[in-house]
């Protein structure tokens, strides 16, 4: 970059500095303890259906290995190892998200 283009660019950022404000974080809701509750209903709805997941794939690989039918089965173990890999993925966001909404308030 030449330092014409250097000298253009820093009265650019010197003039939008000044133009374009810088608003402090503000709670979108207002206070209101419906959007928390909200989440809180879907942390846990995400819980359970991890749980319902990893008990139902469970279920179809045991029924897989007892009827002989090698496919229910292993749909069964893979879907056991999503159902494990989605408690991980909500045992992650759960913190993330209090995190995230106890430094807004």
């Amino acid at each position: 970059m030449s330092v014409n283009a250097q000298h253009y660019a820093q009265i650019a950022l010197d003039v939008l500095s000044d133009v374009v404000p810088n608003p402090a974080p503000a709670d979108p809701t207002g206070g209101s303890q419906g959007v928390s509750l909200l989440i809180s209903y879907a942390k846990w709805g995400a819980l359970i259906a991890c749980a319902l997941a990893a008990a139902i794939s469970g279920g179809m690989m045991a029924i897989g290995k007892l009827s002989n039918r090698p496919d229910t089965a292993e749909k069964g173990k893979s879907a056991f190892i999503w159902s494990l890999g989605g408690v991980i993925a909500t045992a992650i966001a759960i913190p993330l998200v209090n995190t995230v909404f106890g430094a807004a308030s």
